[in-house]
């Protein structure tokens, strides 16, 4: 009797195209630079003037770093399922802690030590309602959002702030490496944060805590130190962004200082890939996210239109990314070849 193999009809095996991780991101910021040298002849000329980079590129640096701070810090609560509205109040409440200190003689050290302090503060209070007292993250933040500005308007007695000479002035006009100090300060938050969340077991609990908080609690994570620790490591970075704030202008209005960038942080974290309902997060897309942000806000002043476009461009921008990286609408549907 011979034996015979029969040969099975083999399935057409597909391909599936996949993004690189940060494809959509990085694209979308190269799309709207492109557009903004359509816009200005002269978008990406840089030159050097009294040890300073100038340009429009620069600009956009300098200017997006207070977002990107305020999206470091709003990424780790949004990993954990929560998210801060009260980090523009925070930022106000550190700007008035640094002009106030500033303006009375108080050395560069005491002022810094003295506002981050203060937004390490008003995260633990969050973080204290959030994870002890158990209040919906929503509704805990926006208690700090409606009376920080309050605090910060005591703080600086209704009146706005303003100063010429010590640290914090020097601070404001500084360079390294011909880059403005606010960069420096927030590509080193960057690191700092980023260190902390993958060199260490706190990014881990974080996305554990994010995906199933009871799971991370049986696992024996302890889920109340790890959400007060973000909200935490979010007030510290809005106390940063207000610091770089009030160097930058010499001065803290504590009506106007940070006002409504808390959603122009949760828009660079959603444009980072982050999902509101927690889980993995991915620290330097959330920056990315703020840069498209401050890249289309230059877009804007630099094109002539009103500034109010602003909101409808970042409401179309947000849409396309999401619906590119939507399941339903992905490149491993689109693109299919047969082997």
């Amino acid at each position: 009797m011979v034996n015979r193999s029969l040969s099975m009809p083999q399935r057409p095996r597909k391909v599936k195209w996949v993004l690189p991780k940060g494809a959509t991101q990085f694209g979308a910021l190269a799309v709207i630079l492109l557009i903004d040298s359509l816009v200005a002849p002269h978008f990406f000329s840089i030159h050097i003037q009294d040890g300073r980079l100038f340009g429009s590129v620069i600009d956009i640096l300098n200017r997006g770093a207070p977002v990107a701070l305020l999206a470091l810090g709003m990424t780790l609560v949004i990993a954990t399922g929560g998210i801060d509205l009260s980090v523009g109040a925070v930022m106000a409440i550190a700007g008035a802690t640094a002009a106030t200190l500033t303006s009375a003689g108080y050395p560069l050290p005491t002022v810094l030590v003295a506002a981050l302090t203060v937004g390490a503060l008003c995260g633990l209070w969050n973080g204290f309602l959030v994870a002890v007292l158990q209040i919906q993250p929503i509704v805990a933040t926006l208690m700090l959002m409606v009376a920080g500005r309050g605090i910060a308007q005591l703080i600086t007695e209704g009146q706005i702030v303003t100063f010429d000479t010590g640290g914090l002035a020097k601070l404001g006009s500084s360079t390294l490496m011909y880059l403005p100090m606010s960069v420096v300060i927030a590509l080193s938050m960057l690191i700092i944060v980023w260190l902390l969340t993958r060199k260490t077991a706190l990014g881990l609990f974080i996305e554990s805590v994010g995906i199933n908080l009871r799971s991370a609690r049986n696992a024996g994570v302890s889920t109340r130190l790890v959400l007060i620790a973000v909200y935490m490591i979010c007030g510290i970075c809005a106390a940063v962004a207000g610091i770089i704030v009030t160097a930058d202008i010499r001065g803290a209005d504590a009506n106007n200082a940070g006002l409504w960038l808390e959603l122009d942080a949760i828009l660079a974290v959603v444009i980072g890939g982050a999902s509101l309902m927690g889980g993995r997060f991915n620290l330097l897309l959330s920056v990315i996210g703020a840069l498209i942000i401050q890249g289309m806000n230059t877009g804007i002043l630099l094109s002539g239109y009103q500034p109010e476009f602003n909101l409808v461009l970042k409401a179309i921008v947000v849409l396309a990314v999401l619906v590119v990286q939507s399941p339903m609408i992905s490149f491993s549907h689109i693109f299919k070849r047969r082997k």
